[in-house]
């Protein structure tokens, strides 16, 4: 009796081994993992984007298969970003479990566009491809692609939401808590994340975030933490001229007073101290006219290099952190900075 006790003990031992054995996952070996390529074929020729061919395809852009060293469901990511920015940043463009994405005139147009590129220029830009399974796998990315393109210009609605408060009438924005009159800030990349700026001319005044130009959708803060809250409470500020940026996925949102200036060895102060700009209500511009000599200028936020704005394409629209701004010539000017729209511009005007 005690050998077949003995002999069942055994045998439930060595089951429950199997049991468990048969549950471990499968040791992979990353090195074997292959990242997707681009086709060969890519990138061509130089593109020139027209308006007149908006629906013919520009470009499919084609990879090979991505092998994680198992049979998997694979998701693809196209990303683009500017030459340099290193996909710090990039811009998703599409999402397929395909390993071709084609994408029309009017469609590529959009997305360089979106992307910061300037029209009627040829610009070179970045692409790559972005493989995942399982966030318990490591994501792969393809050798990064070169490409140069022209688009063309275009008239783009971004998405929009607004800021009403009680600070319009007296900050030059008409009327007190009016969506249809408020302040605009602007998603460029249409990803959920909003930015622009407010001028607030008075301490003790009060805003909220609206999805349209009325009170249907709208966001307050009921803990003051930053957090949004649907028809929450009204948010209190102090005067100033406000970056502000909303995050609607996360229900999210920051606000940063800001005062301007230019700096650069066109200044009289050089790169050493900014020479301070004046804000206009009714033009809702920054602007100062000074004498400039030959050399560079910048914009800047609050005497710091925290926030500041160049020129990377020198197409008079500015980048945060772009390229200083080459004065080509010594004179008198009148600088106009404009950060009310949804892509922000200067003006460089020689008296």
């Amino acid at each position: 009796m005690k050998k077949i006790y003995y002999l069942l003990v055994v045998l439930l031992g060595l089951f429950a081994f199997s049991s468990c054995t048969d549950t471990i996952d499968p040791v992979i070996d990353s090195s074997m993992y292959k990242a997707p390529i681009f086709d060969a074929l890519l990138p061509g020729s130089p593109l020139v984007l027209t308006k007149a061919n908006a629906t013919q395809v520009a470009k499919t852009f084609a990879w090979t298969r991505a092998d994680f060293g198992y049979q998997s469901a694979t998701t693809y990511v196209l990303q683009f970003d500017k030459v340099g920015n290193q996909f710090k940043t990039p811009l998703d463009v599409a999402l397929t479990t395909q390993l071709t994405v084609p994408f029309t005139v009017a469609e590529l147009n959009t997305k360089l566009l979106a992307l910061g590129l300037p029209y009627g220029k040829a610009s070179t830009f970045e692409a790559r491809v972005q493989a995942y399974v399982s966030p318990l796998v490591n994501t792969l990315y393809s050798p990064t692609l070169t490409m140069t393109v022209t688009p063309y210009e275009v008239v783009i609605i971004y998405p929009t939401i607004y800021v009403p408060g009680s600070y319009q009438a007296a900050s030059g924005y008409t009327s007190d808590w009016s969506p249809d009159k408020a302040p605009a800030l602007f998603s460029i990349k249409s990803d959920n994340k909003y930015e622009g700026y407010v001028n607030i001319a008075a301490d003790g005044s009060m805003f909220k975030f609206t999805k349209e130009q009325n009170w249907t959708t709208n966001w307050g803060d009921d803990g003051l933490d930053l957090k949004l809250d649907p028809n929450g409470k009204d948010i209190p500020t102090s005067a100033g001229y406000y970056k502000m940026n909303v995050n609607l996925s996360t229900l999210t949102y920051s606000t940063l007073k800001t005062v301007w200036g230019v700096i650069g060895d066109a200044t009289p102060t050089g790169w050493d101290s900014d020479t301070k700009m004046v804000y206009n209500m009714v033009t809702k511009t920054w602007s100062l006219t000074l004498d400039l000599k030959v050399g560079k200028i910048k914009f800047r936020a609050n005497s710091d290099w925290g926030l500041n704005y160049g020129d990377k394409d020198a197409n008079l629209t500015l980048e945060e952190g772009g390229d200083d701004i080459v004065i080509a010539a010594a004179g008198n000017y009148t600088i106009t900075l404009d950060l009310s729209k949804a892509v922000y511009t200067y003006n460089l005007k020689k008296n």
